[in-house]
């Protein structure tokens, strides 16, 4: 099972990927597709199984690069609440991870 850590590093690998997206997509072209993409392909199909508000936190902070902070802003949360959502973001994709295949998905209480 992945750790907490293993997934916030795999996460803002994510977010740096479609932070520069175009780049990537030029230099696969060239140099081949690097490692990342397989990672993005992961977390993008364990994520299609998330509740709604957990996908739309993926789509948010990592595929549209937003900040929490700026995220609380626009959707008119407080940090803390967006902080705990990316936890349970996170657990999500431990606990799908550790099952190795992403079926089913967290009901409130966290469980897959």
């Amino acid at each position: 099972m992945p750790t907490l850590k293993q997934i916030r590093d795999d996460l803002r690998d994510i977010r740096y990927y479609y932070s520069k997206k175009y780049e990537f997509d030029i230099a696969f072209e060239t140099v081949g597709v690097n490692e990342i993409f397989d990672k993005v392909n992961k977390y993008n199909n364990a994520v299609k199984v998330a509740p709604v508000r957990l996908y739309g936190l993926y789509l948010e902070l990592y595929v549209n690069n937003k900040t929490q902070f700026a995220l609380s802003k626009n959707l008119g949360y407080t940090s803390d609440y967006i902080r705990q959502l990316n936890r349970k973001l996170c657990e999500f994709f431990q606990k799908c991870f550790a099952k190795e295949k992403c079926v089913g998905h967290l009901d409130e209480g966290g469980e897959v």
